[in-house]
């Protein structure tokens, strides 16, 4: 019974950990759903104790970006995005459906402006991070990719 658990446990999380290396799905519509998308640089990250737009009280992280290139929407040098989670003294709140970003980090962002800040759209999938090669992490999607998808391309 103990191995037959364990073997349910194991093929379900190579299950989960395959399906997470493919393409992200969905670009041309996040696209569409964002009224910004940038490729950005993070130039900090400040978390503090903040309110969520559902009422719950938890830690939001504010990032400072440089904009390196607008696909969509009006442009600005840097940009001030919120996230759920982040560090607050020796508290730390991780939020399963959104990502990490650290200083010197690049990442596409689908953005939305909610209550004069600018968030993610459709959370964590609001957040494509590159490596050094300008791929998707974790993927073969270059930013070049990302580009003719977010400009009317197909894919």
């Amino acid at each position: 019974m103990k191995a037959g658990l364990v073997c349910t446990v194991i093929l379900t999380s190579v299950g989960v950990l395959s399906a997470s290396v493919g393409p992200p799905q969905g670009i041309g519509d996040r696209a569409k759903k964002a009224s910004r998308v940038v490729v950005a640089r993070v130039l900090d990250v400040e978390s503090s104790y903040g309110t969520s737009e559902h009422g719950d009280q938890l830690i939001l992280s504010h990032v400072t970006v440089a904009v390196e290139e607008t696909l969509k929407g009006p442009h600005a040098d840097n940009m001030a995005v919120t996230i759920e989670g982040g560090t607050v003294g020796d508290i730390t709140l991780r939020v399963s459906d959104m990502p990490v970003l650290r200083r010197g980090e690049r990442a596409v962002m689908f953005l939305d402006e909610r209550y004069n800040e600018h968030v993610p759209t459709d959370r964590g999938n609001g957040v494509l991070k590159l490596d050094r090669g300008n791929k998707v992490d974790g993927t073969t999607v270059t930013l070049d990719d990302v580009r003719n998808i977010v400009r009317g391309g197909k894919r």
